[in-house]
């Protein structure tokens, strides 16, 4: 009997969806909110302090500013020195207004937007011949953008967008490059801009950018704009943006500055995070082995988004998985499912969860690397997120292995481990628990060992657990539990001790036999 939240929560985002649920290997793909939104506070959408490689030192950009106002000036003399006609002065004005904007604490956003500011630091983009109030201009209008969506929505409707996509071409190098920061602030906020700064060609204008002399530096940042016009789902990027964008992407992903290989990986977990024929469109440009390989850099910051990529690989197709596996995958994951920190355990078995529910030879692969063992002490010692994934490794393995492999995982100590784990208050998860071990009990059918499973879970605890789940608030994990006593422990214990003298297949392979 599979449990309800199987056929309605999750089928629909399963491949082979028409088929029978209780006999499909359901290849999952992200179902937790909680899972793509790990890294959220490490890698933020938008950025107010940023370092630009080519920015001149504070006295070389107001060399003339008097001492006094190397301190920020109130905003009603700002208004004051940009709304005048002084070019001096209305740089001064600007510097002071993006000084003011670019501090920590409540920076006074909607303040300078009210003041009608930004129509004057917009103008000021176009004056080739005053780099410097072009420069502080910029500047302001990427300190506004990094706020909320409405300061965002500001700038874009006061026309900086095509205005800031010409600057990128500017000779002076610290100039282009605030553009780019300023533009990726507008990418990072929605899929709505980020579109209209695709259709404003905002690609090519900032692939141009990415030479072999482009200073490191200026390369991190422009990584970073990149990832963020590969970013959000509804919509997804156009296609046609993703194809120009790959080349350059694969590109970085070979560069060895840890700053750019992290956002280039995240560049690409954005673009995995779809359909099969997203994820295609990615794996045909050959970049899986390197993305397995950056599994295993020494720095958090880029293992992180390299292992997101490889996970949502394998949520694809059978041949998109066997791609990964090809690439040396199964040889890392036993290390990053013992790695100390808890997301990367998380995440690791929500890959491998993918992996088992694929065909008999992926599951095998599986096993023959070494990953049930790392398996099941995540199943042990995990935190709740990393069981869970576990728990969804374990249920797949059970539903869609042959006999021969269920029952090598229970050898390991699958069983045992599910069963410790049952008094979990999460009903989903008890429910995909409890159709794994409907799964180890059809497979004890075929070989006729029904009597002695049942003697098994009762003798590690289980039936007492199964019993206590006929008391839990949720219908469902009442009624599997409930069909799990009645179908497989309502049986005379005489009768199955009658039947316990032969080798019992589900002990583990160095005891001679089952002993009550």
């Amino acid at each position: 009997m599979p449990t309800e939240v199987t056929v309605d929560g999750r089928l629909s985002k399963f491949k082979n969806k028409s088929k029978d649920p209780a006999k499909l290997r359901e290849k999952r793909i992200a179902e937790c909110v909680q899972l793509r939104k790990a890294q959220k506070n490490e890698n933020f959408l938008k950025r107010r302090t940023i370092t630009l490689s080519s920015l001149p030192d504070e006295e070389a950009l107001s060399p003339d500013a008097p001492q006094n106002e190397r301190t920020v000036l109130p905003i009603e003399d700002i208004i004051k020195l940009v709304n005048s006609n002084c070019r001096h002065s209305q740089t001064r004005g600007c510097q002071a207004a993006r000084k003011m904007l670019s501090r920590e604490c409540n920076p006074p956003l909607k303040e300078v937007i009210n003041s009608g500011l930004l129509t004057n630091f917009v103008n000021f983009l176009s004056m080739d011949d005053e780099p410097a109030l072009q420069f502080e201009a910029a500047w302001a209008l990427t300190n506004i953008a990094s706020g909320t969506s409405w300061h965002t929505q500001q700038v874009v409707e006061h026309g900086a967008v095509p205005v800031l996509i010409s600057l990128l071409e500017s000779p002076v190098l610290h100039i282009s490059e605030q553009a780019v920061w300023a533009l990726g602030n507008i990418a990072g906020d929605s899929a709505a801009y980020r579109d209209v700064l695709i259709e404003c060609k905002v690609i090519p204008a900032l692939l141009r950018r990415v030479t072999a002399d482009t200073p490191v530096g200026y390369l991190r940042n422009l990584t970073w704009t990149l990832s963020n016009l590969c970013r959000n789902k509804n919509p997804y990027p156009p296609m046609s943006a993703v194809q120009q964008l790959l080349p350059c992407l694969c590109q970085l992903l070979h560069l060895g500055d840890k700053d750019v290989l992290t956002d280039a990986c995240w560049a690409i977990s954005y673009l995995t995070d779809g359909d099969n024929n997203r994820i295609d469109v990615v794996v045909k440009t050959g970049i899986v082995p390197r993305l397995v390989e950056l599994m295993g850099y020494e720095e958090l910051s880029v293992m992180t988004p390299a292992l997101r990529s490889i996970g949502n690989i394998v949520s694809g197709s059978d041949v998109q998985t066997q791609m990964a596996i090809d690439a040396g995958l199964l040889n890392i994951l036993p290390k990053l499912m013992r790695y100390p920190k808890a997301s990367i355990q998380k995440e690791a078995a929500w890959a491998l969860s993918n992996i088992a529910a694929g065909p008999c030879k992926q599951i095998q692969q599986l096993i023959t690397c070494g990953l049930v063992p790392p398996l099941i002490e995540l199943l042990r010692n995990g935190d709740f997120k990393t069981q869970r994934e576990a728990v969804w490794a374990v249920t797949n393995l059970t539903s869609g292995g042959t006999t021969e492999q269920v029952v090598q995982l229970v050898q390991c100590g699958a069983l045992e481990a599910i069963l410790n784990i049952l008094h979990i208050r999460d009903a989903k998860v008890v429910l995909v628990m409890l159709d794994a071990i409907i799964n180890i009990f059809m497979v004890a059918e075929k070989l006729g060992e029904t009597e002695r499973l049942t003697l098994l879970v009762e003798e590690l605890g289980g039936l007492d657990r199964i019993e206590m789940l006929q008391d839990h608030d949720n219908e469902s994990v009442y009624n599997t539990a409930h069909y799990l006593i009645k179908k497989y422990f309502c049986v005379d214990v005489a009768e199955m001790n009658d039947t316990a003298e032969n080798v019992f297949p589900f002990q583990p392979p160095d005891v001679e036999k089952f002993e009550f």
